[in-house]
This record gives structure tokens, C-alpha cells and sequence, in this order.
């Protein structure tokens, strides 16, 4: 069983206007839509479609809490929740006029007591007694603490189980330093399309020296994996990597993760793992899913280097 974990899960609500929308009056909606949101919920439903057996696991509360749950369900997400007294937040998508653009508004996220993280930690060292893997994602709600993935990772890691960690900030580095397997760090310092390269390798090799396994950096039509070995690097064929919409690139970010997942679980070889992940990223959707006939087309034409190998 492999675990995700989202502390700061979404309920997102789309709604579709034939007009254009017109701020200080009535606008009517034609078509609404929920979808349960966030990159944790994301990795989940990805593995799921591959056929492992993944429950979801982290925070939810209210309506929008509830409506998250039946929307895994429906996705044939198992779910397992710690329940919290605020509402989870909801993202609001608004695509109108005859060009669909889109407007969103985002609620805070609520505010986590004491007692409820209390909660979290026993329910979630709970879910640990055969755990093949946690994968922790995502933003920190309000109320708890920037170590709080290190404490979770602590957990997991203690009671033999690797994690994998997709965090930014201080939650990063409190992570990192608790042995996660991998790490994909969110909000680099360098931007590795634009030849940051050698500050994000610095960042990945000083993660690597306080406890993370190896760390992820994604780079345009692939990645870059600095391990304490070496660095290994995958990269998808020109003609299969996607264009630059913000959305897609979330996307395409959250099925990276995932694809990452089961390698970590059930020990894949370096090449295998970053094929695998390589041409998910490149199959994801903008609906959270993956085009399966794209990633079969493009799994064999991922390139890999590494430490003693170009394959």
C-alpha cells in the first residue's frame, strides 16, 4: 500500500459563462463542476490508474471536505482522512466567453489546532503498518508548524517505510533532514530551463548532505537526479514535450511525482524509474489524469544518462 499525504487538499469548483464575466452585476453560470484538488490527491489518482494500491490520506473538513472524499471515491481512491472542525478550501475556476478564459479565486486554507495534529500523527502512524511508501505534498495549512514534514518523515522512516517529499521552504529543509528516499524541491532558487543549473545542483547536493536520499530537479522535457553516487539525468524527445501553460505545468509536475513513486516502493533500477517518470510527466492532462497510449508510445524513447550508463 503506498500512502500520500495532503495537508492542504482543495476542493476545486469550475464553473463555465457563455458571456464574458462583468464585475458588479449578476453573471449566470451554465455548467458547474467539483474536482478534488491538489497535488497529493493528483499523485494518488495517478497511481491508482496504474493499478497500485494507494490510499489518501492528510486533512479535510466540511462540505468541501466531504465532497473531496466522494470525488476520490469515484476515482476509486480509497481515502482515510483526519477530520478537522474548519472547512477545506476551495479553488474557483471561471471559464467564460466564447475564448474560455479563466479567472480564478482561491480561499485561505484553515486553520489547524493542536489537537487536531494530534490527531493527524496518530491516524497517520497508524496507516504505516505496511506502507510500501508516503509521499507527502503539497503547502502547509495554517496553524502547523514548519516542521511538521519532518516529523512525519520521521515517523515513516522509523518504522521502515521511504518517503518521498514535495515540499518548498523551511518545510523542505526540516523534511530533508529526516532521510526522506527522494525529494522534489517546489520553488527553486534557479530555474533550471533558463541555465540555473549549477545553483539548483548546489541546493541538491547540500539536501543530500543533511539526509535526503536523492533530489529531483525538473528541467525542460525532463530531469536532472543529484544522488551522493552521481548525477543521473532523463530527458523526453523533442517533439513530446509539452507546451508552457501554468496549469499543464502543475500537471505535469504532480504526474513527475507520481511517476517516481513506484520506483522508490518497489526498488527500481535509476533508468527504469526515470522512464517511467519522464513519460508520465509528458502523458499527464490537464484534468489531473494521463494519456496511457502517450506514455507507452514514449517510455521507450526516454533518454537516460548517468553514473556509467547513456541509455
Amino acid at each position: 500500500m503506498i500512502v500520500t499525504v495532503s495537508l492542504n487538499p482543495a476542493l476545486q469548483v469550475h464553473y463555465e459563462a457563455d458571456q464574458v464575466l462583468r464585475l458588479g452585476t449578476a453573471n449566470r453560470v451554465s455548467r458547474v463542476r467539483h474536482q478534488a484538488s491538489g497535488s497529493g490527491l493528483t499523485v494518488a489518482k495517478l497511481l491508482q490508474t496504474f493499478g497500485h494500491d494507494v490510499v489518501a490520506a492528510g486533512l479535510a473538513g466540511g462540505s468541501s471536505g466531504e465532497l473531496i472524499r466522494i470525488g476520490l471515491a469515484r476515482a476509486g481512491v480509497a481515502t482515510q482522512f483526519t477530520r478537522i472542525g474548519a472547512e477545506s478550501r476551495r479553488v474557483v475556476r471561471i471559464a467564460a466567453g466564447p475564448a474560455g478564459q479563466v479567472t480564478s479565486l482561491e480561499e485561505p486554507s484553515p486553520y489547524i489546532t493542536t489537537e487536531e495534529l494530534g490527531r493527524l500523527a496518530a491516524d497517520y502512524r497508524g496507516l504505516l503498518d505496511g506502507a510500501a511508501a508516503v509521499v507527502l505534498c503539497g503547502s502547509l495549512p495554517s496553524g502547523l508548524p514548519a516542521e511538521t514534514y519532518g516529523s512525519l518523515t520521521s515517523y515513516a522512516t522509523g518504522a521502515g517505510v521511504p518517503v518521498i517529499l514535495d515540499a518548498g521552504g523551511s518545510a523542505l529543509r526540516h523534511g530533508a533532514a529526516r532521510g526522506p528516499a527522494l525529494v522534489i524541491p517546489s520553488g527553486l532558487p534557479g530555474d533550471l530551463e533558463t541555465g540555473g543549473v549549477q545553483t539548483a545542483d548546489s541546493l541538491a547536493a547540500g539536501l543530500v548532505a543533511a539526509g535526503a536520499g536523492a533530489v529531483v530537479l525538473p528541467t525542460e522535457g525532463g530531469v536532472r537526479v543529484v544522488t551522493g553516487q552521481g548525477v543521473w539525468q532523463a530527458a523526453a524527445p523533442l517533439a513530446a514535450r509539452p507546451d508552457h501553460d501554468e496549469q499543464a505545468a502543475a500537471d505535469r509536475r504532480d504526474a513527475l511525482v507520481a511517476g517516481f513513486v513506484p520506483g522508490i516502493a518497489l526498488g527500481w533500477s535509476w533508468p527504469d524509474m526515470l522512464r517511467h517518470a519522464v513519460a508520465l510527466s509528458c502523458a499527464a492532462t490537464t484534468d489531473g489524469a494521463a494519456d496511457l497510449a502517450a506514455y507507452e508510445k514514449l517510455l521507450p524513447e526516454v533518454t537516460v544518462r548517468g553514473p556509467g550508463i547513456t541509455a
